[in-house]
């Protein structure tokens, strides 16, 4: 059986328009070769080549790149528990089969509401299955080097958040910075005295427990809207409310 493996996640990288950039210094082999003889007491030809080894110092928050965000992310409250942290969640949320939703039509700043993603599902003819991941294709990735990437994207609301997770569908993906419109609108909607405007659909998980993957790419390589499996598993770290993954789509023929 032929496997192919996609790639849809973002680099981590500096000079990027995310929203939570990272600070990345690359500590070069020669710098390394040079700690290292002054921290043990030898010389520059006693090490192989006379080179140390390189390394990367990196300063950037657990929502920076392609990531995971944990029911804790959204408040510390979840479905009235304590909402859990990445840590704490079961691995094959993480590693599971998953259908596309194309969305690429929708305006900057379009709202997803609850009929459009029943209408894409019938579009490409695929029923829900209970943790069946669900990747929302906008398009948004090609802006990841513009300032553009953190106005364009359409956004999914409260109750297309609920609609899936009612159905069974613990994680959902995007290939934007996050799964609500844009912080500017948002606000405006909000000075506007529109309840409840502002994080939407993050803030749906604080009814029903989910995970997002935010800044995903290339969705557009899967070659078919469902009939392939995702794998994303969060980085372990203690007590985060987000974690960094490698996100990949595996299809079979």
């Amino acid at each position: 059986m032929a496997r192919q493996i996609i790639d849809i996640s973002t680099p981590i990288r500096n000079n990027t328009f995310d929203t939570t950039p990272a600070d990345i210094v690359y500590i070069r082999h020669i710098e390394t070769a040079r700690k290292w003889c002054n921290q043990f007491g030898i010389e520059l030809s006693d090490l192989p080549d006379g080179l140390g080894a390189a390394v990367e110092r990196i300063t950037l928050l657990t929502h920076t790149g392609t990531h995971i965000d944990s029911a804790y992310h959204f408040g510390p409250m979840s479905e009235g528990k304590p909402a859990r942290t990445t840590d704490m969640l079961e691995l094959d949320h993480f590693f599971s089969d998953a259908f596309r939703l194309d969305f690429t039509h929708k305006k900057p700043a379009e709202k997803i509401e609850s009929g459009d993603v029943e209408a894409a599902l019938e579009k490409i003819g695929y029923t829900i299955k209970p943790k069946d991941i669900c990747l929302i294709h906008t398009g948004n990735d090609k802006y990841f080097n513009s300032p553009k990437y953190l106005e364009m994207q359409p956004g999914l609301t409260r109750a297309s958040v609920l609609w899936l997770v009612e159905r069974g569908v613990k994680v959902i993906g995007i290939d934007a910075w996050g799964m609500d419109i844009p912080f500017s609108v948002m606000v405006k909607e909000v000075k506007a005295g529109v309840k409840g405007a502002f994080w939407q659909a993050h803030y749906a998980g604080k009814e029903k427990e989910y995970f997002q993957i935010e800044k995903l790419g290339q969705l557009d390589k899967i070659p078919r809207a469902h009939g392939f499996q995702v794998t994303c598993m969060p980085v372990l770290i203690e007590g985060a409310s987000g974690a960094w993954c490698r996100a990949a789509a595996i299809v079979e023929d």
